[in-house]
């Protein structure tokens, strides 16, 4: 059996960035061989197809998300003072010229009627949202924690969606102050 030789974390960022910014369907394989430097044949070793690899950047992007969100809510004061750091940095990031979305989001939207890739989106976006419960059961009951958890991704996500133009930014922290009353806003410095 033929040896894969590239440096996959590479491939996978590249490959990423480029379902990101052109969405599955826009992007072609030729397109991916430009941009990941790989081989068609490589492609093809180490992830299938052109679908295995938009799944693997999708765990590739999943895990490099968790780990960021992991680190807020770990040297956070407490799990809302971390949370409302998450929400604001994604406001912010939502009022860039070249702001993007998320990658999740996007393509679950994108590819709404391809209910196998639905579903495996959907798993990655659950995983999100488990972490989020894990540490607001630090304070919370793990009803509670769900709860809480839900109404932070359903913030997330309009922010994701709803943030592209930077005059809608304080429409958005307005928004974020009223339907999630709970992490304590007032006290920000």
């Amino acid at each position: 059996m033929a040896r894969i030789k590239f440096d996959q974390e590479k491939a996978l960022e590249e490959a990423s960035n480029i379902f990101w910014r052109l969405g599955y369907n826009a992007t072609s394989m030729q397109v991916l061989c430009e941009k990941t430097a790989l081989k068609p044949g490589s492609i093809y070793l180490a992830f299938g197809n052109k679908e295995g690899l938009f799944k693997e950047s999708l765990n590739y992007y999943t895990e490099k998300y968790l780990i960021k969100l992991k680190s807020i809510l770990s040297h956070a004061n407490s799990v809302e003072q971390g949370i409302r750091e998450i929400l604001m940095s994604l406001v912010e990031e939502s009022c860039q010229d070249d702001y993007c979305s998320c990658f999740l989001i996007k393509s679950q939207l994108e590819l709404s009627e391809k209910s196998e890739l639905q579903h495996y989106i959907s798993e990655r976006l659950r995983k999100i949202e488990a972490l989020y419960v894990h540490f607001l059961m630090a304070k919370y009951t793990e009803e509670e924690a769900k709860i809480k958890a839900s109404s932070i991704i359903l913030h997330i996500f309009g922010i994701r969606v709803y943030g592209y133009h930077a005059n809608a930014k304080q429409q958005i922290i307005n928004s974020l102050h009223i339907g999630l009353p709970w992490l304590s806003w007032k006290s920000l410095p």
